[in-house]
């Protein structure tokens, strides 16, 4: 892979082309441009260009113009070629021309990368084919379905595999050109770059920190959803498996057995997953980690942080300082 030269060195500019097209999602292309433009204040050398599938300016998802310096198919070999994303492939096939703009510069490029849902683009021309890779969370299901020989990690900020990297929603495009920087040029200097840009140089946790909570089908049988509404509205109640089943006067192994089959989880883990987003929620509207724990049942707040390790990677307090609200902050 070609890489542009470090901190004080005279080598040729290091190509950086990113493939735009109407309905382009305007942060895509600006984010990582932005890191890519001020890694050069600080020694890099990239030198950043706009393709589009035939050459013609585009108009991104905000209706602004965009300026592109060519077609995809006319540059000449590129070290990085990035695919910007669009909220229309998710919801429809990417147009045949647009996945052959990305295939043909991808065939010369030292690496490949998309940006949030642009890895639709990718898996449309081919580049995702028995590769691991990601998307935004929201879609990440719809990829899998439309390149099923392709292992996409739904919670992941972003995926390398190989020369071929992908990223999450829209901001996770900044994450993944301050770790292209650090590729070429080391730590110090995406350091510098995070550190101007007033971003983190690598985010804790991965995509579940951002998610909607509990967005599955309800359960089909009445039986099954008088337990989970059971939950659901008394999250500190006595859920436990013995006295879930006597609610529907079953046996423990029947209740899971149901739990199994329609929501593939066992009752422990559905409590646990109804306690954990009532104390996302509660952490959201400023309530202490304390509060949060007591309030959505758990039995301790060291159970409750365990399960943030878990599904988040992230302590509940930093959680909180990430996503709770301005009220109380603001509040004189």
């Amino acid at each position: 892979m070609a890489a542009s030269g470090s901190r004080g060195t005279e080598a040729a500019p290091h190509r950086v082309a990113i493939l735009v097209y109407d309905g382009v999602t305007l942060l895509d292309v600006a984010g990582p441009a932005e890191v890519f433009r001020e890694a050069n204040r600080f020694g890099a050398e990239y030198a950043i260009v706009l393709l589009s599938p035939t050459g013609a300016d585009i108009t991104s998802n905000l209706g602004f113009r965009i300026a592109v310096d060519g077609a995809a198919c006319a540059e000449p070999a590129l070290d990085t070629f990035l695919v910007a994303g669009s909220d229309r492939y998710p919801r429809g096939r990417v147009p045949v021309d647009l996945a052959e703009a990305a295939r043909i510069p991808a065939a010369v490029a030292g690496r490949v990368a998309s940006i949030c849902t642009g890895a639709f683009v990718l898996a449309a021309a081919g580049l995702l084919d028995g590769k691991r890779a990601t998307t935004h969370w929201q879609v990440a299901h719809e990829l899998a379905a439309r390149c099923p020989t392709c292992r996409v990690e739904p919670d992941a900020i972003y995926v390398r595999d190989g020369t071929t990297y992908t990223s999450a929603g829209v901001t996770a495009g900044i994450d993944l050109a301050l770790a292209l920087v650090e590729t070429d040029h080391g730590p110090d200097l995406a350091r510098d770059v995070a550190r101007a840009l007033v971003v983190y140089m690598q985010r804790a946790g991965g995509q579940s920190q951002f998610s909607a909570p509990l967005q599955g089908p309800p359960p089909r049988s009445p039986a099954l959803r008088t337990i989970t509404d059971l939950v659901t509205a008394n999250p500190r109640g006595d859920h436990s498996l013995g006295e879930l089943a006597k609610h529907l006067n079953v046996s423990t192994r029947h209740l899971t057995r149901l739990f199994h089959d329609e929501l593939s989880t066992t009752p422990a883990r559905y409590v646990e997953s109804i306690r954990f987003d009532m104390a996302r929620a509660l952490l959201d509207h400023g309530h202490t980690a304390t509060q949060a724990a007591a309030r959505a049942g758990f039995p301790s707040y060291e159970s409750m942080r365990r399960i943030f390790a878990r599904k988040l990677s992230i302590t509940p307090a930093a959680y909180q300082r990430r996503f709770s609200t301005t009220r109380r902050a603001n509040a004189g």
